[in-house]
């Protein structure tokens, strides 16, 4: 069973479904809706700073929140920066992978999702 963690839904496109296109409809082969809580990497703010008078937050990202325990026959759908910050110690993350962007270039789903290692 494959669980969304996003917060939005995961719509998984056929490998000929080209970008451009508005219609959410063509190609489309799978919709994962998201769980009510996604998982998130929590954030501990240190200390501002300022660059060309921009104030950049200098911050310690720290474990993941939502993220339920592993258990046999389920992956995750996660954000790109929880699966790799938990890479090496979860091989029952994926994230989206081959997206498919509608014409202003949003991405609105992907062709596969995939598991970084």
């Amino acid at each position: 069973m494959i669980v969304n963690l996003t917060p939005h839904p995961i719509r998984i496109y056929g490998p000929d479904r080209p970008d451009g296109l508005d219609d959410l409809e063509p190609g489309l082969r799978y919709v994962i809706e998201p769980e009510e809580k996604p998982a998130r990497l929590g954030v501990i703010p240190l200390s501002t700073e300022y660059r060309e008078g921009i104030p950049v937050e200098l911050v310690q990202y720290g474990h993941a929140q939502g993220l339920p325990r592993r258990r046999a026959g389920f992956s995750y759908v996660v954000s790109l920066p929880v699966a790799l910050a938990l890479a090496p110690r979860r091989s029952d993350l994926l994230v989206p992978y081959r997206e498919v962007r509608n014409s202003a270039g949003t991405v609105i789903g992907c062709r596969q999702l995939a598991q970084p290692v």
